[in-house]
Parts: C-alpha cells; sequence; structure tokens
C-alpha cells in the first residue's frame, strides 16, 4: 500500500471518527432498520443494469435439480428478493437474512413472483445456517453478499454443508479493482465511510481467492466490469458445483 494511499485512508478515518463513536456506543444498529428500505429501493436499478448477467447466470439452475421433486434453491442474504425473477418456475426457495427488517420488502417481492414459492424466511448468518438440514438443497444463491460477511471462509463451508452431493453454488459478487487502476485507490480510501453506508461491506475483498480455496469440485468464475459506479464495479460470476 502506497503512502499517499495510506495518507488518505488515515484522512477518512479522522473524518469517519463520529461514525466510528456512534458504531462503539451500539447507536449504529436503528441504520439497520433504514437499510432493507434503501436496499429495497435500489434493487430495481441494479437488476436492470445486471439483468443479462444474472438470466445468464441463472439459467444454469435447472440442472442441478436431479432429484425429481421442486428445485430447492437456499438464498444466502436474501434482503428484499431481488434474484426472485430470474428463478426457474416451480422452484423452492429457502430465505435467508441477518437482517429481520427485510422480511416486509420480501413477502413483497414473494407476491409480484407466484412463479416461485417461498419455503420460508429464516433470521441468520451465512456462517451458521446450522438451523438449515445438511445436504438439503440444489443450490445455494448468494449475490452481493460475501462482501459484507464477517467470514466468507465460513460461510463457503456452510454453503457446501447444506448442499446435496452435485449441487451448485451461485454467485455475484463485487471484488476489490485491480491494484493498477484507480478504482483499487479509491476503494481502499472510501472504505471506512462506505463500511458504514453499506451496513458492513467492504469494496476491497479478493473474494474470488476463497471461492478457489472452498473445496468445490468445479468452478465455472470469470471477472467482469459491471454497469455501475466505480467503487462497485469489478464484479465476479459463476458457479461451484460440490
Amino acid at each position: 500500500m502506497s503512502l499517499p494511499m495510506r495518507f488518505w485512508i488515515f484522512v477518512v478515518n479522522l473524518l469517519c471518527l463520529p461514525l466510528h463513536l456512534i458504531k462503539a456506543v451500539g447507536l449504529y444498529e436503528p441504520y439497520k432498520r433504514i437499510f432493507p428500505m434503501y436496499v429495497n429501493r435500489i434493487t430495481m436499478g441494479y437488476n436492470k443494469k445486471m439483468q443479462d448477467k444474472k438470466r445468464e447466470l441463472f439459467r444454469s439452475l435447472s440442472e442441478f435439480n436431479k432429484h425429481g421433486g421442486p428445485l430447492t434453491i437456499l438464498e444466502i442474504g436474501c434482503g428484499s428478493g431481488a434474484n426472485f425473477e430470474f428463478y426457474p418456475a416451480g422452484c423452492k426457495v429457502i430465505c435467508t437474512d441477518p437482517n429481520p427488517h427485510f422480511q416486509k420488502y420480501l413477502e413483497k417481492n414473494i407476491a409480484k413472483n407466484e412463479h416461485i414459492s417461498c419455503d420460508r424466511f429464516v433470521v441468520l448468518s451465512g456462517e451458521d445456517m446450522g438451523s438449515v438440514e445438511g445436504e438439503s438443497v440444489d443450490a445455494v444463491v448468494c449475490t452481493l453478499v460475501l462482501c459484507s460477511v464477517t467470514s466468507i471462509a465460513l460461510t463457503l463451508r456452510e454453503a457446501r454443508r447444506v448442499l446435496r452431493p452435485g449441487g451448485a453454488f451461485f454467485f455475484i459478487e463485487h471484488v476489490v479493482a485491480d491494484p493498477s487502476t484507480w478504482s483499487y485507490f479509491f476503494q481502499h480510501v472510501l472504505q471506512p465511510f462506505w463500511y458504514y453506508f453499506g451496513d458492513g461491506c467492504e469494496v476491497t475483498r479478493e473474494t474470488w481467492k476463497y471461492v478457489e480455496a472452498a473445496g468445490f469440485s468445479d468452478l465455472k468464475l470469470r471477472h467482469v466490469e459491471a454497469p455501475l459506479i466505480f467503487i462497485i464495479k469489478p464484479h465476479i460470476i459463476g458457479y461451484a458445483v460440490k
């Protein structure tokens, strides 16, 4: 990390000192009530810009229905249900999210997407899905979530645990930019503020390295430049087979 980058990170951290203090004394929690409303509003814009990539990726979901019953999907960090419109007809979705305040927005999206059925909504984190039985789902979906989990490695371990043999982990995640770019510089400089704006989101993660090391038998992963603002422009998209 260069000296100028360290300097500007220090400056931004100083500017974020009130936010650091708010979190330290436990006053940040009310934002978790507001955050779902914000996410719900930007979902339409994100889906509009990424719909081709989402359709292409989730078209493969049906390939992993190998037991004859409805395709069962577990979504980690389902939020307001941004992915529902891209899921195949007749599938059953187990929705999980650590933020219970997403539920009312989730229910509205479930009502709009009658081609799928919601099995249940469970408030839990990706790192600990103990209430979900092992080897019980055909696919696990995780989009724009690994940027904010406490442990990517534990989340991927849980995803592998709940997948049936031959099932797949589907992902779309923003990641850190190439170190030679200005995006990389500003991702690191703005990270202290972005963390609070995005409810724990970190834009400097090399998420693909964790997916590559997670022990899946087959991995289809590609790096893409999403048509979004520079700080979340670099993405990885793909799926990994158990």
